[in-house]
C-alpha cells in the first residue's frame, strides 16, 4: 500500500493538533500573571495532558473528511475536496470566536467557558457589558491573526499538494478506508479503557489554572452542553442515606437561643442588593480602602455582620439564594429552570399571606438569566425595570444608574401598602463600571470597579438620610447584602474564599439591637434570620440557619464550577469536584470536616435534581 494513501488522514489530524496546541499556548500567554504562578513544568504537562482531550475533539472533527474519503469514489458528482475545504476553514473561524470569547469570558468568571454563556444569549447587550472590560482590540487582533494564519497554513499546504486527497479519492481499499474510521472513535473516547473520557482525564496538578490550560475549549464546550440537562447526580461522595444525615447534623443542634432584635414583629421590609459588593471594598470588613464611606456609618448604626459568604458566583444565582434561602449548582443554575423555580419558596410568600405589599425595583432588564421568571413565579407583586424609566435616563450599558433607580424607589415606597416587602437591586458597579462620577483616578479595571463601588456607596447614603424622614422608617428594617464577591481587587482564584466574602449589614428604624456579629454564614441565612423576628415558621427554607442563633453551627458553603468552598471557624476548604481533590485549605482546618460541604454539596444538588 502506497504511504501517500495515508497522507491526506494524518495531515487532518495533526494540523487540528496543531490548532489547539496554539489556542492552548494563547490561553496561558493572555494570562500572565496566572501563567507566572506555573513552573515550567506545569505548562508541558498541561500540553501533555491537554493531547489527549486535543486528540478526543480531533477524531469527531475528522469524522466527515474520513466519510468523504470513503463515498467520494462512489459518488463522482461530488468535490469532495471542496467540500472538506469549506468545512475546515469554517471551523477555523468558529474555534478562532470560541477562543478569544473564552479569553474574555476567563478574566470575568474564572473557569473556561462551557454550556453557561448560552444562558445569556437572550440578553446578549448584558453578556457583552459583562466582559465590556476585556482589551476587545486586542480580542479581534488575536482571532484575525489565529483565524488568518491556520487559514493560510490549511490553503498553503493544499497549493503544495501535500493536502490534497486524490489518492483517497480513487476505489482502493474501501475496507481499510471504513477501518480508518472505526479507529477514529479510540481517541474519540479517550482509548479503550471501560470509562469514556471524561474532563478529569486532564486534570493533574493541585493548581487550578494548570488544569483549565489541559482543557481543550470545543472539547468542553461540546461536552457542557450535550449534559446541561443531566438528570444524574455529579457529586456522589456518599450514599444517599449518609449524606442526608450528615447535612441534618449541620442543622439539628439543640434549642435556638435568638436575641430579639426588632421593635415590632410586622416591620416593613426592604432588601437592598448590592451588585458585585466584594468585602475587599467594605472599609468595615477590615478592608485598607476609602470606597464605601457611607456603607461603613451605615453599620456603625446598625448590626453588622462581619462573616458572610455569596452562595455562589453570578447575580441571578444570588437572588436565589436572598430570596429564596436555596443553595447554589456548581454545574447548574436553577433560575435557568423555570418549572423548577416554581417550586422553590421564598420569603415574599409568607408574608404575603399576612398582608404585605411585595415589589422588586431593577435598573437593568429582568429578562437577563431568567430572573423576570423566577420573580413571577415566586408570586411578586409589582416589578419595576429599566422599561419603568424614561428613555433619558437609561444612560449605561445595562440600564439606568443607581442614582435614578433609588430615586424611583423612594418616591414608590409610600405608594406600597404597609406593610411592604421591597427589593431592589443595584447596577451601576457592574462591569463596565461606566458610572457618571470619577471619585478615583485612573483608567485600569480595578480602579474603575473601585470608582463604582463608591458612586453606589453614595447613591446608598443618600437614600438612608432620606429615608430617616419617612415616615415609614420607623417601622422599618433594611437588609443590605452583596449578590455575588468579585476576583478584584487582587485578582482572586476562582475558588478563594476572599472571592465570596461579602458585606451583610441591618439597618433602619425596626432595628433595637446594634453592633457586630461574628457568626459565619452565607446568603442562604438571610430569610431565615427574618423569619425569625417576625416568628413566622420557616420549615419550608431547609437549608439556612439563624445568623442570630448562638447554639447554630457555624459554617458556610459555596459553589463555583465544579466545585465548592467550606468554611468553618477553623478556616476553608476548596473542593475541585472533578479530579476529587482539595485545592487550598487553610493551615488549621480540620480535613474530615470536609465530609459534611460534600454531603452538602450532593444532597442540595439532588433537591435540585428532584424539583
Amino acid at each position: 500500500m502506497n504511504l501517500k494513501f495515508f497522507r491526506p488522514y494524518y495531515n487532518n489530524l495533526f494540523f487540528w493538533l496543531l490548532f489547539f496546541a496554539i489556542c492552548r499556548l494563547v490561553f496561558l500567554i493572555y494570562h500572565p500573571a496566572l501563567l507566572h504562578t506555573l513552573s515550567a513544568k506545569d505548562v508541558s504537562l498541561s500540553f501533555l495532558y491537554g493531547l489527549r482531550m486535543d486528540l478526543s475533539f480531533t477524531g469527531y472533527i475528522c469524522i466527515l473528511p474520513f466519510l468523504i474519503f470513503l463515498i467520494q469514489p462512489f459518488l463522482h458528482s461530488w468535490n469532495g475536496n471542496r467540500i472538506i475545504t469549506i468545512y475546515s476553514v469554517s471551523l477555523i473561524i468558529l474555534f478562532s470566536f470560541f477562543t478569544i470569547a473564552d479569553l474574555g469570558l476567563y478574566g470575568a468568571w474564572g473557569f473556561r467557558m462551557d454550556a453557561t454563556p448560552l444562558q445569556y444569549l437572550k440578553s446578549p447587550k448584558e453578556m457583552g457589558a459583562s466582559i465590556s472590560s476585556a482589551p476587545l482590540l486586542l480580542l479581534i487582533i488575536i482571532f484575525i491573526l489565529l483565524a488568518g494564519t491556520f487559514i493560510f497554513i490549511y490553503y498553503k499546504w493544499m497549493q503544495h499538494g501535500t493536502w490534497q486527497a486524490k489518492g483517497c479519492f480513487q476505489k482502493k481499499y474501501p475496507i481499510f478506508r471504513l477501518i480508518l474510521i472505526v479507529i477514529l472513535f479510540i481517541p474519540i473516547r479517550g482509548g479503550i479503557q471501560k470509562i469514556p473520557m471524561n474532563i478529569s482525564d486532564v486534570y493533574f496538578s493541585k493548581k487550578l489554572f494548570a488544569n483549565q490550560a489541559a482543557i481543550n475549549l470545543e472539547w468542553n464546550l461540546a461536552f457542557s452542553i450535550l449534559n446541561k440537562n443531566s438528570q444524574s447526580n455529579p457529586f456522589n461522595y456518599f450514599s444517599l442515606n449518609q449524606s442526608t444525615v450528615l447535612v441534618k447534623e449541620l442543622y439539628n443542634t439543640g434549642t435556638p437561643k435568638i436575641p430579639s432584635i426588632l421593635t415590632t414583629e410586622r416591620p416593613n421590609i426592604i432588601i437592598i442588593i448590592l451588585e458585585s459588593f466584594t468585602a475587599k471594598w467594605v472599609g468595615c470588613l477590615g478592608a485598607q480602602q476609602d470606597a464605601t464611606p457611607q456603607l461603613d456609618a451605615i453599620a456603625k448604626e446598625g448590626l453588622l455582620f462581619t462573616n458572610i459568604y455569596a452562595a455562589g458566583d453570578r447575580s441571578e444565582k444570588g437572588q436565589v439564594a436572598i430570596l429564596s434561602a436555596y443553595p447554589n449548582q456548581a454545574i447548574n443554575s436553577i433560575i435557568k429552570i423555570p418549572t423548577k423555580t416554581l417550586r422553590l419558596p421564598a420569603i415574599n410568600q409568607p408574608l404575603q399571606a399576612l398582608g404585605y405589599n411585595s415589589s422588586y425595583t431593577y435598573g437593568g432588564e429582568l429578562e437577563f438569566a431568567n430572573i423576570k421568571s423566577y420573580l413571577l413565579n415566586i408570586g411578586i407583586q409589582n416589578l419595576v425595570s429599566k422599561y419603568s424609566f424614561p428613555v433619558s435616563e437609561r444612560t449605561t450599558s445595562w440600564g439606568v444608574h443607581d442614582e435614578y433607580v433609588l430615586n424611583e424607589f423612594f418616591n414608590l415606597l409610600p405608594e406600597r401598602k404597609q406593610p411592604f416587602f421591597a427589593t431592589l437591586f443595584t447596577l451601576s458597579s457592574h462591569e463596565p463600571y461606566d458610572v457618571p462620577i470619577k471619585h478615583f483616578i485612573g483608567d485600569d479595571e480595578t480602579t474603575k470597579f473601585k470608582n463604582s463601588i463608591y458612586y453606589t456607596d453614595s447613591i446608598i447614603g443618600n437614600f438612608i438620610n432620606k429615608s430617616k424622614q419617612a415616615p415609614w422608617w420607623k417601622n422599618t428594617l433594611i437588609v443590605m447584602v452583596a449578590d455575588h464577591g468579585h476576583h478584584l481587587p487582587g485578582n482572586d482564584a476562582n475558588d478563594a474564599p476572599s472571592k465570596f466574602h461579602i458585606p451583610l449589614i441591618f439597618t433602619g428604624g425596626a432595628l433595637k439591637m446594634k453592633g457586630v456579629v461574628n457568626n459565619i454564614g452565607s446568603q442562604t441565612d438571610i430569610v431565615p434570620t427574618i423569619l425569625d423576628q417576625l416568628k413566622i415558621p420557616r420549615n419550608k427554607f431547609v437549608w439556612g440557619k439563624d445568623l442570630l442563633d448562638s447554639s447554630a453551627r457555624q459554617f458556610a458553603f459555596y459553589s463555583f464550577n465544579n466545585g465548592f468552598g467550606w468554611v468553618t471557624p477553623q478556616g476553608t476548604i476548596t473542593m475541585d469536584n472533578v479530579s476529587k481533590k482539595i485545592i487550598e485549605k487553610s493551615p488549621l482546618s480540620d480535613t474530615t470536616n470536609l465530609k459534611f460541604g460534600k454531603a452538602y454539596m450532593q444532597l442540595s444538588y439532588q433537591d435540585y435534581l428532584d424539583r
